[in-house]
């Protein structure tokens, strides 16, 4: 990894400005939401200590990567690129996307930010999107991989019935879809920051793309819209794939 990220840049930030900006919009609606949900009986069992979902693939833009960049210290960044070398090798060894996911969660693991002495995230601040909109209303067990699986049949039918009667989910999952929904405008804003800012926008893996922002030829490419050469410096880095990085 560079032993020296590229410092922000005007374009750069101006991109996390606006993403910062859409966080804490977000979190104003998403404490709004809780407010009232709360308030009608609804729950949510996620809390400081819980972590079953933080071996999950997350998918983000390069614009939230850059937040999470500018946070990191370089003992941090390197754990990163790790976890970023450990999930490209399972995107080239999976056969399909099940297979991925079930493997990042097994294998790949628990993400390098995550504190497990106190469950908590080390870089809660800066944590992209997914991260900050993915609640249960069902007890951290049914977030952890190799739950579901556990399951009889009955206890899966069990399941479905009880999501389908529980406030707050799409009735097929038991996370709480609406505050995922009051997200989008964070997606949104970093789309359009990105393609005013750079030309070209960049979407993947958490861990991919916080190392590839710390690279001084990925980012040149980037900041000239050079789709391209900056799919050849992730190249040349050992970290692209069609399935973990997206410049378009």
């Amino acid at each position: 990894m560079n032993p020296s990220p590229p410092r922000p840049t005007p374009q750069t930030e101006a991109v996390t400005a606006a993403v910062q900006q859409a966080y804490a919009n977000y979190g104003q609606a998403a404490s709004r939401w809780m407010d009232e949900f709360f308030a009608e009986g609804g729950r949510i069992f996620c809390g400081a200590g819980c972590f079953g979902c933080c071996n999950m693939p997350i998918r983000l833009s390069l614009a939230e990567a850059l937040v999470v960049r500018d946070a990191l210290s370089a003992e941090k960044l390197a754990a990163v690129e790790a976890h970023a070398r450990q999930v490209i090798g399972n995107a080239r060894m999976a056969p399909d996307d099940d297979t991925y996911v079930r493997r990042h969660r097994l294998e790949v693991g628990y993400c390098p930010l995550l504190d497990r002495t106190t469950g908590q995230c080390s870089e809660y601040a800066a944590r992209p999107t997914r991260c900050r909109d993915t609640f249960s209303a069902f007890p951290a067990r049914y977030c952890e991989e190799g739950h579901w699986e556990s399951l009889s049949t009955r206890e899966k039918r069990q399941y479905a019935r009880d999501v389908a009667r529980t406030p707050g989910t799409d009735g097929e999952l038991h996370y709480v879809a609406p505050l995922e929904y009051l997200s989008e405008p964070v997606w949104d804003t970093a789309a359009e920051m990105m393609s005013q800012a750079f030309g070209v926008q960049v979407w993947g893996d958490f861990w991919v793309l916080v190392t590839l922002s710390a690279r001084a030829d990925f980012m040149a490419a980037i900041e000239l819209g050079d789709a391209k050469a900056a799919w050849g410096a992730a190249k040349r880095a050992g970290l692209a794939h069609p399935m973990i990085l997206e410049i378009e």
